[in-house]
C-alpha cells in the first residue's frame, strides 16, 4: 500500500520496528466473511469526517481511505441513502450517478492497495434539522417512526445552535426502504465489496427498534416484531443486492441521540432482531458495547442501560462473524479472537489519528499520534488536510 513518507514517531521505540513475530499473533489470521477473505480481523470503523464535496466524495476523501487501507476492512463513513435524512455538512451521499462515479474512484483505489471496502448506509431520521441545507434542499420535513423529538443535542453549524425538532411521523416505512435498495444498488455499482447497514447510535433503524422513539400503532411499531419490522426488512433488500456481503450494525445499550430501553426490554428486542437477521445469512454483526463516552446525561442521568452486550447477544450469533466496537484495543481484542468471543474488533477513533494501526500492532508500536480534535471535522477556514490526511505513520 501508499504510505507517507515520513519516519518513526519521536515517541516510539525504534527497536519495535525490527523484525519479529507479529504482536497478537490472532488479529493477523485470515478471515472468511461473506464472500471475501480479510487479510487480518482489525476492521475500521464508519467515521463521519465532513471533507465531501457537498454530497459528492472528494479526492482528498481518496487519499484518507487509501492510507488507512492496512486494516482488513474498512467501512466507510456514514453514506446518505438520501437528502431527506442529513445531520452534519459536508457528508457524502449514494443517490446518483455522480456519486457513483466518486465513490468508484474510492473503492478501486482502496482495492489496489489491497483491502476490502463495505459501504455503510445512513438515515439520520429525526436527528436531522429543518434549516440544515441538505435537508432543505430535499423539500421533505424531519422524518422519524412516530413524532417524537430526541432530547439533548445541538446543531451548532446552524445559528444560534438550535437542539432537536418534533419530526413528522413517516407515512410508509416502505418508501424508505426502497431508499435503501436504491443506495445498495449504487453501492454496487460503486464498487464496494458490501454493505453495513447503520442500524446504532441512535439514526433511523434504532429509532424503529426502540420504544421510547417509535409509538406506531401499525405493523411497524408496538410490539418486538413490529419494531424490529423496518431493520429486518431493510436488510432483506440489501440481501437482494449483495447476497451474503450484507452486514449491521447495532448499540443495544443506547444512550447517544435519545434511545435506550430497560434491560429487559432491550434484551428481548434485540434478541429477537439478531435471530431474525441471521436467518438472512449476513456477513457479520458489528456490537457496539457500552462507552460512556457515547452516554449523555439527560434530566441528570446517563441515558444508556449499561450492560455486557457481548454476554447477552454472542449466544444468538450462530453463522455470522461478530465484531465489537468501542473502545476495543488490539491486546483486548486479539485476547477475544483467541477466545472464541469474537471474529474481528473494529476500531474508530484511533484511525482517525493512526492511519497505521494494523502495521504498528504488527510491530508492537504505541499509538500516540496526538489528536488534532479542532480539525476532527471540517472547519472553513482550514486546508482539508489538517486533521485528516497529516498523522504521520511510524512504519518506514
Amino acid at each position: 500500500m501508499a504510505e507517507q513518507s515520513v519516519g518513526i514517531n519521536k515517541n516510539s521505540d525504534p527497536e519495535a520496528t525490527r523484525h519479529h513475530e507479529p504482536c497478537g499473533k490472532a488479529l493477523f489470521r485470515p478471515l472468511k466473511v461473506g464472500s471475501i477473505t480479510l487479510k487480518n480481523r482489525i476492521t475500521m470503523a464508519a467515521l463521519t469526517r465532513n471533507r465531501a464535496q457537498g454530497t459528492y466524495p472528494s479526492d482528498i476523501m481518496k487519499e484518507y481511505y487509501v492510507q488507512r487501507a492496512g486494516a482488513g476492512l474498512i467501512v466507510s463513513e456514514g453514506i446518505l441513502i438520501s437528502r431527506q435524512g442529513t445531520e452534519w455538512p459536508l457528508a457524502p451521499g449514494l443517490w446518483d450517478d455522480q456519486h457513483v462515479a466518486g465513490w468508484k474512484k474510492i473503492t478501486d483505489a482502496v482495492h489496489e492497495a489491497g483491502t476490502h471496502m463495505y459501504a455503510q448506509l445512513w438515515h439520520t431520521g429525526r436527528t436531522s434539522h429543518p434549516d440544515v441545507p441538505e435537508q432543505k434542499l430535499s423539500g421533505a420535513p424531519v422524518y422519524a417512526p412516530s413524532a417524537i423529538s430526541a432530547r439533548g443535542g445541538k446543531f451548532r453549524q446552524l445559528p444560534g445552535a438550535p437542539g432537536y425538532v418534533t419530526p413528522t411521523a413517516i407515512d410508509d416505512p416502505w418508501v424508505i426502504v426502497k431508499q435503501y435498495k436504491h443506495a445498495a444498488v449504487n453501492a454496487k455499482k460503486a464498487g464496494f465489496d458490501g454493505v453495513e447497514l447503520h442500524g446504532a447510535n441512535g439514526y433511523l433503524v434504532a429509532q424503529f427498534l426502540d420504544n421510547n422513539s417509535n409509538k406506531r400503532t401499525d405493523q411497524w411499531g408496538g410490539s418486538v416484531e413490529n419494531r424490529c419490522r423496518f431493520g429486518l426488512e431493510v436488510l432483506k433488500v440489501l440481501v437482494e443486492v449483495f447476497g451474503s456481503d450484507v452486514s449491521v450494525k447495532i448499540s443495544p445499550c443506547g444512550g447517544y441521540n435519545d434511545v435506550g430501553m430497560p434491560l429487559q426490554e432491550t434484551l428481548d428486542t434485540f434478541s429477537y432482531f439478531i435471530t431474525e437477521a441471521e436467518k438472512l445469512n449476513l456477513a457479520y454483526f458489528t456490537l457496539v458495547r457500552y462507552a460512556e463516552a457515547f452516554d449523555v446525561v439527560l434530566d441528570g442521568k446517563r441515558r444508556a442501560t449499561k450492560f455486557d452486550v457481548l454476554d447477552a447477544f454472542r449466544p444468538y450469533i450462530k453463522k455470522a462473524k461478530l465484531f465489537l466496537n468501542a473502545g476495543v484495543t488490539p491486546e483486548e481484542g486479539s485476547e477475544l479472537v483467541e477466545a472464541g468471543k469474537v471474529d474481528a474488533i473494529v476500531i474508530g477513533f484511533n484511525y482517525v489519528t493512526h492511519p497505521d494501526v494494523a502495521q504498528r500492532v504488527f510491530r508492537n508500536i504505541p499509538l500516540n499520534n496526538v489528536p488534532d480534535i479542532k480539525h476532527m471535522q471540517t472547519k472553513g477556514d482550514a486546508d482539508w488536510s489538517t486533521g485528516y490526511t497529516d498523522y504521520p505513520t511510524a512504519v518506514a
